[in-house]
């Protein structure tokens, strides 16, 4: 299956190479759904492949489709006690992400 670009693999799973919860939105996913680091993504990110979940969460909104990606493996508890109770590695994330320099990668240690 093609990428649809519909943002939910940045959103709805968590992605411990980038410190980013469940549920929350990538620091890196811009509003059009890109990666603003694609050339320099995690492994995780460039080894993903669109698969039947991309079928079985298709909706209008990426919000729907998280909705549909969290419910789907049973996380929305989860994901909205995530949501309550703050993240403080989200922070993190998004300082790391302005320390970056060209051409590195986010799960590489200087």
């Amino acid at each position: 299956m093609e990428c649809t670009l519909c943002g939910a693999c940045c959103v709805a799973p968590d992605i411990a190479a980038l410190d980013k919860p469940l549920g929350l939105r990538c620091p890196h996913l811009l509003p059009d759904n890109l990666c603003a680091i694609y050339e320099q993504r995690p492994s995780i990110c460039r080894d993903y492949q669109a698969d039947e979940v991309c079928r079985l969460i298709e909706a209008p909104t990426l919000d729907e489709r998280v909705h549909k990606y969290l419910a789907l493996f049973d996380l929305t508890q989860e994901a909205r006690a995530v949501k309550e109770q703050g993240c403080p590695s989200m922070k993190r994330a998004r300082q790391a992400a302005a320390r970056m320099q060209p051409g590195e990668r986010p799960d590489e240690t200087p």
